[in-house]
């Protein structure tokens, strides 16, 4: 199973920009897909971004044109560079890893991001 941690959240008022990351414990190049997710409060999760192992990349409409998700395969971490925040942002994001399609999905533990009006 692979293990992922996420990093870079924090406190950002809106209009700014965060960037989060997530390392894998095994080489990404070998895991089929990776995202994030973000959760708030009393609410469903909502996958954000995916970003397969080709490159192809995958966005939830309400981030679309604000939020890039990437990968570096030599630092086996994943990015998401989120710009424009909005107070509706705020959340707790996830990173996951879909390492083979027969090994259930790994969740990270997640990083608050709080975006402030």
């Amino acid at each position: 199973q692979v293990h992922v941690v996420e990093s870079g959240g924090g406190l950002v008022q809106a209009g700014g920009s965060l960037r989060l990351s997530c390392a894998a414990s095994v080489s990404i190049s070998n895991i089929n897909a990776m995202g994030w997710g973000r959760q708030v409060l009393g609410k469903q999760r909502e996958l954000v971004a995916t970003i397969t192992s080709g490159g192809t990349t995958n966005y939830v409409n309400s981030v679309k044109g604000r939020f890039t998700i990437s990968r570096d395969n030599v630092k086996n971490t994943v990015y998401l560079q989120m710009n424009s925040l909005k107070t509706e942002d705020t959340a707790v994001y996830y990173c996951y890893a879909d390492y083979k399609s027969w090994v259930p999905r790994s969740w990270g533990q997640g990083t608050q991001v709080t975006v402030s009006s």
